[in-house]
């Protein structure tokens, strides 16, 4: 699985569209593996995803565009997160409820008020 967090400084970023780096996890078996900070300067989000194979966002603030990019690609998606982000991991692998969870199963057009 590999979890991405966009950051600056090592602290998730306040606000999605603002990130220009991500710290990517790799993890297997609840174990962080590996861990890469890389640059998102000069692609799009769903090239960026498609190309490091995200399975999971954790974010701070997030628009609805964004959103439903990560819905499309079938990404879990974390939100209202801020802190450090090698804590938040830990905290993510332990378990902890964190922020509010937006998974494709919930989405609907009345909740994004396009009915």
């Amino acid at each position: 699985m590999r979890v991405a967090i966009p950051t600056r400084k090592g602290q998730i970023e306040a606000v999605f569209s603002r990130a220009e780096e991500f710290t990517i996890y790799d993890v297997e078996i609840e174990l962080v593996k590996s861990k890469v900070t890389v640059s998102n300067r000069k692609r799009d989000l769903g090239s960026f995803l498609v190309e490091e194979a995200i399975n999971v966002m954790i974010c701070g603030r997030i628009y609805s565009g964004a959103r439903n990019i990560l819905r499309v690609k079938r990404i879990e998606l974390l939100y209202g997160v801020s802190g450090e982000a090698d804590d938040i991991m830990i905290r993510y692998l332990s378990g902890e409820r964190l922020g509010n969870v937006d998974e494709n199963a919930f989405w609907s057009e009345a909740k994004e008020g396009l009915v």
